[in-house]
């Protein structure tokens, strides 16, 4: 067995548009400082190329799954996410990843850790960080994983086998509630926003209402440090509001800059993760917003085109595509489940070391 001060066995794997290592539980340190310590050392961070690691110099693959067998009635493993700050030495449990969560289901079957039920196992997955279940459903041919398929993913080259994603109870994640103020609208230093949990904290607000259009590209935004500026401003200040306390040095809430669709979707995106553009859009902030985008008079349904059937396939456009939400409501128009289309691969099984 691996010392777990200095090396552990580790799959590097794509989940959805996002890259990371995947652990179980037990081959990491128990004591959540050294833990952490470990996964610092792993990633190369604190460093803006993180050089002498394995993280990419994003926070996009900068990410890790800690996955363990659950005893929960009707569950069959429980996932804890974990961001790794690229240029910080800093490690949270603060949000979840809807991409990174696309790769636990594969890899808890290649693991042992669940068992393959034929060309597909449907595998219970209790999200650690926000309390809530997901129900991944993977390509076992002949009782193995496959990850070759013809499912396509924006932001991901190529194809791959499918994952389709179920998410269950997903309101309140973080926040409490969907809505933890109450409110589809509230203004914040002059900027009409919406703010929400549907899986993952975010603030939804008109692009054109922070001086940009909702069509630029991720460099450009990176660039205008006017706008990154106002809309760190906004964000500090919803900290408290949506129950997350001091949000300074946390990874949510995720600020999503909203505008009329170009492409035949509902709505165009442009998110802050918090600090940085997004090249697509996270899991569950595609589910935020897009149930933003359901609530009368929120900046999101102002710009959105939203279907009038009760299960509503909404496509999020992104800066390098769309990410497709089917969400289901009930008489009132409350949302009750929502599910998505992801894929993964695994990169790389060995041992990581530090």
């Amino acid at each position: 067995m691996s010392d777990p001060s200095v090396s552990a066995p580790c799959m590097w794997m794509r989940g959805g548009t996002s890259k990371g290592g995947y652990f179980l539980k037990d081959d990491l340190p128990a004591d959540p400082a050294a833990r952490d310590a470990f996964l610092l050392g792993v990633m190369g961070s604190p460093d803006p190329r993180q050089i002498d690691g394995m993280g990419g110099a994003d926070p996009l693959t900068s990410k890790v799954a800690v996955v363990a067998k659950s005893a929960r009635e009707g569950i069959d493993v429980d996932y804890l996410f974990l961001q790794v700050f690229v240029d910080k030495a800093v490690v949270t449990d603060a949000q979840n990843c809807g991409n990174i969560l696309a790769g636990i289901g594969p890899f808890a079957i290649e693991r042992g850790l669940v068992a393959a039920t034929g060309d597909e196992t449907r595998v219970a997955i209790y999200m650690e960080n926000t309390g809530q279940v997901a129900v991944a459903t993977v390509k076992t041919p002949g009782g193995t994983v496959t990850y070759a398929g013809d499912a396509a993913i924006d932001g991901v080259p190529g194809t791959h086998a499918p994952v389709p994603l179920e998410f269950r109870d997903t309101a309140g994640s973080s926040c409490g509630a969907l809505l933890p103020t109450g409110n589809a609208v509230d203004v914040v230093n002059g900027v009409p926003v919406t703010l929400i949990d549907n899986g993952m904290p975010c603030v939804v607000f008109k692009a054109e209402d922070v001086g940009v259009t909702g069509y630029e590209d991720r460099e450009t935004l990176d660039a205008d440090a006017e706008l990154k500026a106002r809309i760190e401003a906004i964000r500090l200040a919803v900290g408290e509001r949506m129950n997350l306390g001091d949000v300074t040095d946390k990874s949510v809430p995720k600020m999503m800059l909203v505008a009329p669709p170009k492409n035949g979707g509902a709505v165009t995106v442009r998110s802050f993760i918090p600090h940085r553009a997004h090249a697509t859009i996270g899991v569950l902030g595609a589910v935020s917003v897009a149930t933003a985008c359901l609530l009368e008079g929120s900046p999101a349904a102002e710009v959105a085109h939203v279907p009038a059937a009760a299960r509503k396939t909404l496509s999020v456009e992104h800066p390098t595509g769309e990410m497709t939400c089917v969400l289901e409501t009930d008489e009132n128009g409350a949302v009750t489940s929502a599910a998505l289309l992801r894929t993964a691969r695994k990169l790389m099984d060995g041992i990581v070391y530090v």
